[in-house]
Protein backbone atom coordinates (compact mmCIF):
# COMPACT_ATOMS: atom_id res chain seq x y z
CA UNK A 1 0.00 0.00 0.00
CA UNK A 2 3.01 2.32 -0.37
CA UNK A 3 1.41 3.81 -3.47
CA UNK A 4 -1.69 4.79 -1.49
CA UNK A 5 0.36 6.23 1.35
CA UNK A 6 2.37 8.31 -1.13
CA UNK A 7 -0.84 9.50 -2.78
CA UNK A 8 -2.41 10.51 0.52
CA UNK A 9 0.75 12.42 1.41
CA UNK A 10 1.23 14.02 -2.01
CA UNK A 11 1.72 17.75 -2.06
CA UNK A 12 -0.33 19.97 -4.34
CA UNK A 13 -3.65 19.23 -6.02
CA UNK A 14 -4.84 15.62 -6.12
CA UNK A 15 -7.78 13.95 -7.85
CA UNK A 16 -9.70 10.67 -7.57
CA UNK A 17 -11.03 9.29 -10.86
CA UNK A 18 -13.30 6.24 -10.95
CA UNK A 19 -14.95 3.99 -13.49
CA UNK A 20 -18.55 3.00 -12.69
CA UNK A 21 -19.74 -0.42 -13.90
CA UNK A 22 -17.82 -3.21 -12.20
CA UNK A 23 -15.95 -0.60 -10.15
CA UNK A 24 -18.54 1.30 -8.12
CA UNK A 25 -21.35 -1.05 -9.11
CA UNK A 26 -21.38 -4.86 -9.31
CA UNK A 27 -21.76 -6.29 -12.81
CA UNK A 28 -25.42 -7.15 -13.49
CA UNK A 29 -27.31 -8.92 -16.27
CA UNK A 30 -28.61 -5.68 -17.81
CA UNK A 31 -27.06 -2.18 -17.54
CA UNK A 32 -30.36 -0.67 -16.39
CA UNK A 33 -30.30 -2.93 -13.31
CA UNK A 34 -27.01 -1.48 -12.05
CA UNK A 35 -26.93 0.17 -8.63
CA UNK A 36 -24.04 1.84 -6.88
CA UNK A 37 -22.45 -0.31 -4.19
CA UNK A 38 -23.69 0.18 -0.62
CA UNK A 39 -21.49 2.73 1.11
CA UNK A 40 -20.01 4.09 -2.12
CA UNK A 41 -22.03 7.32 -2.12
CA UNK A 42 -20.96 8.19 1.42
CA UNK A 43 -17.33 7.33 0.65
CA UNK A 44 -17.34 9.51 -2.48
CA UNK A 45 -19.15 12.38 -0.76
CA UNK A 46 -16.42 12.49 1.91
CA UNK A 47 -13.80 12.86 -0.82
CA UNK A 48 -15.54 15.80 -2.49
CA UNK A 49 -13.98 18.93 -1.06
CA UNK A 50 -11.00 17.04 0.34
CA UNK A 51 -9.61 16.52 -3.16
CA UNK A 52 -9.36 18.99 -6.02
CA UNK A 53 -11.65 16.80 -8.11
CA UNK A 54 -13.58 13.56 -7.79
CA UNK A 55 -14.70 12.30 -11.17
CA UNK A 56 -16.52 9.35 -12.73
CA UNK A 57 -15.15 8.33 -16.14
CA UNK A 58 -17.61 6.00 -17.85
CA UNK A 59 -19.09 4.92 -21.13
CA UNK A 60 -22.54 5.64 -19.74
CA UNK A 61 -24.48 8.77 -20.64
CA UNK A 62 -24.52 11.82 -18.41
CA UNK A 63 -28.17 11.32 -17.46
CA UNK A 64 -27.47 7.74 -16.42
CA UNK A 65 -24.48 8.72 -14.30
CA UNK A 66 -26.31 11.58 -12.59
CA UNK A 67 -29.04 9.15 -11.50
CA UNK A 68 -26.71 6.31 -10.56
CA UNK A 69 -24.04 8.29 -8.69
CA UNK A 70 -26.20 10.95 -7.03
CA UNK A 71 -23.39 12.82 -5.27
CA UNK A 72 -23.16 16.62 -5.55
CA UNK A 73 -19.81 18.02 -6.62
CA UNK A 74 -18.68 14.95 -8.58
CA UNK A 75 -17.45 15.61 -12.11
CA UNK A 76 -19.08 13.24 -14.61
CA UNK A 77 -17.02 12.37 -17.68
CA UNK A 78 -19.81 10.53 -19.48
CA UNK A 79 -19.37 8.59 -22.72
CA UNK A 80 -15.65 8.31 -21.95
CA UNK A 81 -15.44 12.05 -21.45
CA UNK A 82 -15.00 13.20 -25.03
CA UNK A 83 -17.49 11.29 -27.15
CA UNK A 84 -20.37 13.56 -26.10
CA UNK A 85 -19.11 16.08 -28.66
CA UNK A 86 -19.51 13.55 -31.47
CA UNK A 87 -22.52 13.97 -33.79
CA UNK A 88 -25.25 11.34 -33.37
CA UNK A 89 -24.91 8.22 -35.48
CA UNK A 90 -27.15 8.33 -38.52
CA UNK A 91 -30.20 6.08 -38.58
CA UNK A 92 -28.69 3.91 -41.30
CA UNK A 93 -25.81 2.94 -39.02
CA UNK A 94 -28.13 2.10 -36.15
CA UNK A 95 -30.32 0.08 -38.51
CA UNK A 96 -27.29 -1.89 -39.70
CA UNK A 97 -26.16 -2.52 -36.11
CA UNK A 98 -29.64 -3.65 -35.11
CA UNK A 99 -29.77 -5.97 -38.11
CA UNK A 100 -26.40 -7.53 -37.19
CA UNK A 101 -27.42 -7.91 -33.55
CA UNK A 102 -30.75 -9.42 -34.57
CA UNK A 103 -28.94 -12.53 -35.80
CA UNK A 104 -27.40 -13.19 -32.38
CA UNK A 105 -29.50 -14.70 -29.60
CA UNK A 106 -29.46 -12.54 -26.46
CA UNK A 107 -27.88 -9.47 -28.10
CA UNK A 108 -29.29 -6.05 -27.19
CA UNK A 109 -28.52 -2.70 -28.83
CA UNK A 110 -28.03 0.48 -26.75
CA UNK A 111 -27.76 3.70 -28.78
CA UNK A 112 -25.67 6.42 -27.08
CA UNK A 113 -25.89 9.31 -29.49
CA UNK A 114 -22.43 9.41 -31.04
CA UNK A 115 -21.78 5.74 -30.29
CA UNK A 116 -23.71 2.49 -29.95
CA UNK A 117 -23.18 -0.51 -27.68
CA UNK A 118 -24.27 -4.09 -28.30
CA UNK A 119 -24.57 -6.14 -25.12
CA UNK A 120 -24.51 -9.94 -25.21
CA UNK A 121 -24.51 -10.89 -21.52
CA UNK A 122 -27.92 -12.53 -21.98
CA UNK A 123 -26.64 -14.90 -24.69
CA UNK A 124 -26.58 -18.62 -23.87
CA UNK A 125 -23.08 -18.92 -25.37
CA UNK A 126 -21.24 -15.64 -24.72
CA UNK A 127 -18.13 -16.66 -26.66
CA UNK A 128 -20.11 -17.59 -29.78
CA UNK A 129 -22.18 -14.40 -29.45
CA UNK A 130 -19.03 -12.25 -29.23
CA UNK A 131 -17.55 -13.89 -32.32
CA UNK A 132 -20.77 -13.56 -34.32
CA UNK A 133 -21.24 -9.92 -33.32
CA UNK A 134 -17.63 -9.08 -34.10
CA UNK A 135 -18.04 -10.60 -37.55
CA UNK A 136 -21.25 -8.64 -38.14
CA UNK A 137 -20.17 -5.32 -36.64
CA UNK A 138 -16.60 -5.05 -37.91
CA UNK A 139 -17.63 -4.30 -41.53
CA UNK A 140 -20.08 -1.64 -40.30
CA UNK A 141 -17.35 0.01 -38.24
CA UNK A 142 -14.92 -0.01 -41.16
CA UNK A 143 -17.46 1.38 -43.62
CA UNK A 144 -18.58 4.18 -41.29
CA UNK A 145 -15.19 5.25 -39.92
CA UNK A 146 -15.93 3.86 -36.47
CA UNK A 147 -13.83 1.86 -34.04
CA UNK A 148 -15.07 -1.43 -32.56
CA UNK A 149 -14.21 -1.68 -28.86
CA UNK A 150 -14.57 -4.78 -26.70
CA UNK A 151 -15.61 -4.69 -23.05
CA UNK A 152 -17.22 -7.02 -20.53
CA UNK A 153 -19.91 -8.78 -22.56
CA UNK A 154 -20.28 -5.73 -24.80
CA UNK A 155 -19.00 -4.45 -28.12
CA UNK A 156 -19.17 -0.73 -28.81
CA UNK A 157 -18.86 1.30 -32.01
CA UNK A 158 -17.32 4.71 -31.32
CA UNK A 159 -15.86 7.47 -33.53
CA UNK A 160 -12.44 6.33 -34.73
CA UNK A 161 -9.36 8.24 -33.65
CA UNK A 162 -10.97 9.94 -30.67
CA UNK A 163 -9.27 9.69 -27.27
CA UNK A 164 -11.49 7.69 -24.94
CA UNK A 165 -10.76 7.04 -21.26
CA UNK A 166 -7.16 8.07 -21.74
CA UNK A 167 -8.24 11.40 -23.18
CA UNK A 168 -10.80 11.93 -20.45
CA UNK A 169 -8.20 11.32 -17.74
CA UNK A 170 -5.65 13.62 -19.33
CA UNK A 171 -8.25 16.35 -19.87
CA UNK A 172 -9.33 16.24 -16.21
CA UNK A 173 -5.72 16.35 -15.02
CA UNK A 174 -5.07 19.37 -17.25
CA UNK A 175 -8.31 21.17 -16.38
CA UNK A 176 -7.74 20.74 -12.65
CA UNK A 177 -3.95 21.27 -12.74
CA UNK A 178 -3.43 18.08 -10.74
CA UNK A 179 -0.16 17.03 -9.19
CA UNK A 180 -1.43 13.59 -8.14
CA UNK A 181 -4.15 11.32 -9.50
CA UNK A 182 -5.67 7.97 -8.55
CA UNK A 183 -7.71 6.01 -11.09
CA UNK A 184 -9.75 2.85 -10.41
CA UNK A 185 -11.32 0.57 -13.02
CA UNK A 186 -12.05 -3.04 -13.87
CA UNK A 187 -12.21 -3.55 -17.64
CA UNK A 188 -10.20 -3.47 -20.85
CA UNK A 189 -11.15 0.16 -21.53
CA UNK A 190 -9.51 1.06 -18.21
CA UNK A 191 -6.15 -0.04 -19.63
CA UNK A 192 -6.27 3.19 -21.64
CA UNK A 193 -6.67 5.16 -18.41
CA UNK A 194 -3.75 3.26 -16.86
CA UNK A 195 -1.62 4.08 -19.90
CA UNK A 196 -2.54 7.74 -19.48
CA UNK A 197 -1.39 7.57 -15.84
CA UNK A 198 1.89 6.04 -16.96
CA UNK A 199 2.44 8.99 -19.29
CA UNK A 200 1.56 11.42 -16.51
CA UNK A 201 3.94 9.66 -14.11
CA UNK A 202 6.77 10.17 -16.60
CA UNK A 203 5.98 13.89 -16.41
CA UNK A 204 6.45 13.77 -12.65
CA UNK A 205 2.88 13.37 -11.37
CA UNK A 206 2.14 11.09 -8.43
CA UNK A 207 -0.16 8.33 -9.77
CA UNK A 208 -1.96 5.27 -8.44
CA UNK A 209 -3.54 2.64 -10.72
CA UNK A 210 -6.22 0.62 -8.91
CA UNK A 211 -7.67 -2.55 -10.46
CA UNK A 212 -11.06 -3.59 -9.11
CA UNK A 213 -10.90 -7.35 -9.44
CA UNK A 214 -13.90 -9.45 -10.39
CA UNK A 215 -14.64 -12.69 -12.22
CA UNK A 216 -14.37 -10.99 -15.64
CA UNK A 217 -11.51 -8.57 -14.95
CA UNK A 218 -8.75 -9.00 -17.57
CA UNK A 219 -5.42 -10.22 -16.24
CA UNK A 220 -3.66 -7.44 -18.13
CA UNK A 221 -5.38 -4.86 -15.94
CA UNK A 222 -4.48 -6.47 -12.62
CA UNK A 223 -0.91 -7.02 -13.84
CA UNK A 224 -0.60 -3.31 -14.70
CA UNK A 225 -2.13 -2.07 -11.43
CA UNK A 226 -0.31 -0.64 -8.44
CA UNK A 227 -3.13 -1.78 -6.14
CA UNK A 228 -5.73 -4.54 -6.61
CA UNK A 229 -8.94 -4.59 -4.56
CA UNK A 230 -11.64 -7.25 -4.35
CA UNK A 231 -14.67 -5.94 -6.23
CA UNK A 232 -16.65 -2.76 -5.57
CA UNK A 233 -16.75 -3.58 -1.85
CA UNK A 234 -12.97 -3.53 -1.74
CA UNK A 235 -12.91 -0.21 -3.57
CA UNK A 236 -15.32 1.33 -1.05
CA UNK A 237 -12.95 0.28 1.71
CA UNK A 238 -10.04 1.86 -0.15
CA UNK A 239 -11.93 5.12 -0.73
CA UNK A 240 -12.84 5.33 2.93
CA UNK A 241 -9.13 5.28 3.73
CA UNK A 242 -8.18 8.17 1.43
Amino acid sequence: MDHLRSFRNAEGRAGVLLDFDGTLSPIVAKPELARIRDGARDAIARLVGRYAVVAIVSGRTGDQLRELVGVDGVRLAALYGLAEAAPPLVDGVLDAVRAAAGHVQGARVEPKGGSVAVHYRAADDASAARDALTEGLAPIAEAEGLELLAGKMVLELVPAGRPLKDGAVERIVEDEALDAVLYAGDDLADMQAFEALDRLARRGLQTVKVAVHGRETPTALTDAADVVVDGPAGLVTLLRGL
